[in-house]
């Protein structure tokens, strides 16, 4: 992989703290994203993930360090966070002024045929294609996402991976995936870092072909090797 420049990058982070009470949560954590790039954090329960992901998004004031993030980013969250009193276009549209780009971000997530349905209308897949479709229309250069598919059945949680692919291909954004699934990390991110102690111990690129399959060529191999760095045993 070759060495990213300043110039590459559309998230950085230096030196990021945050503490609840007496426990310390990030202490001087180091983070980069560049253009195009998805990259996945992962760590044990309480090792910051989330913590880290909200503070790029601008949703924790009280932390502190030097971090720089696009304005034009998007967040979606493991719930999906729907008005309920607003109609799905009217969800996808929060703060969009072009109709039109909602109307497109629905039909890139295959639920055109949805802009007039309530929230409750919809299935759990649905409502996160949904959110997906909020953040899309927002055109973003970087999407900040929080466990995003943790809350789904594994077959939805499948196609969701699936179409986060597309996205991506298509649009070309960057993205910062935090999750506490290995496979997920290696099918969809092209570097895993692993968050521990409050900062970045490890950074595993992800040298693989897209579309990715957990039966590829090397798959395993980094499976084991990303287990290894999260302190997961090899089975006896």
């Amino acid at each position: 992989m070759a060495p990213r420049t300043a110039s590459d990058l559309v998230v950085r982070a230096r030196g990021v703290r945050r503490a609840f009470g007496p426990v310390t949560v990030l202490d001087g954590a180091d983070l980069d994203i560049a253009r195009g790039e998805v990259v996945a954090l992962l760590g044990g329960s309480g090792s910051g993930k989330s913590t880290l992901l909200r503070i790029l998004a601008g949703l924790d004031p009280a932390a502190s360090g030097d971090f720089t993030v696009p304005a034009q980013h998007a967040v979606v969250f493991q719930e999906h966070r729907l008005l309920p009193w607003k109609r799905v276009i009217d969800n996808v549209g929060l703060g969009v002024d072009d109709r039109t780009r909602c109307t497109d971000a629905l039909a890139e997530v295959g639920l055109a045929d949805r802009a007039r349905a309530w929230p409750i209308e919809l299935s759990g897949g649905q409502a996160q294609r949904v959110a997906f479709a909020r953040a899309l229309a927002r055109e973003p250069s970087v999407l900040l996402l929080d466990e995003p598919f943790g809350a789904l059945d594994a077959l939805t949680r499948l196609r969701m991976q699936q179409l986060f692919g597309r996205l991506r291909a298509r649009h070309g954004f960057a993205a910062l995936l935090v999750t506490h699934d290995v496979e997920e990390a290696l099918l969809l991110a092209d570097r895993a870092l692993v968050l521990d102690r409050g900062v970045i111990a490890a950074d595993l690129p992800v040298e693989l072909e897209h579309p990715r399959a957990p039966d590829a060529p090397g798959f395993g191999v980094l499976r084991r090797r990303l287990l290894d760095l999260l302190g997961v045993p090899s089975a006896a």
